[in-house]
């Protein structure tokens, strides 16, 4: 791996992937592992319903960072990221639903809402960024 004259990383082919940069996508990628990791405990008649939702809201917060940042317009980028803001308050919701289920005990739910807090403050940075125009 190199990096561009921008700092980006690059890969081997020199095309840039300058989402892995953004500490939004990186907070994103590691809520996303936490949320694959505490719904595999979910009970077995749920994977095909909460277990799924919240894998794929989870999955959907990165890849939609990922996506912003490959767009050429600031414009374009805040509507991936607005999309990725949204994905984040499914998460928040259903967080809320397995708790009171009784999916998750108390300590996970605190654990998943910070992480959902981290990465949702550093995604209003990433926007807030990208509205107020070029630096």
């Amino acid at each position: 791996m190199t990096q561009s004259p921008r700092g980006e990383e690059l890969l081997n082919d020199g095309s840039e992937r300058p989402h892995k940069g953004l500490l939004a996508w990186q907070k994103a990628i590691d809520l996303t592992v936490k949320i694959y990791r505490l719904t595999e405990k979910f009970p077995a008649d749920e994977r095909f319903g909460l277990t799924s939702q919240m894998r794929r809201a989870a999955v959907s917060v990165p890849s939609n960072i990922a996506e912003g940042s490959a767009r050429s317009t600031d414009k374009d980028k805040v509507h991936f990221y607005m999309i990725s803001r949204g994905s984040l308050s499914e998460l928040d919701t259903q967080a809320e639903i397995v708790a009171r289920l009784g999916f998750i005990n108390e300590e996970s739910r605190t654990q998943i809402q910070s992480a959902i807090s981290e990465a949702s403050a550093f995604l209003q940075g990433l926007i807030r960024s990208k509205q107020s125009g070029p630096q």
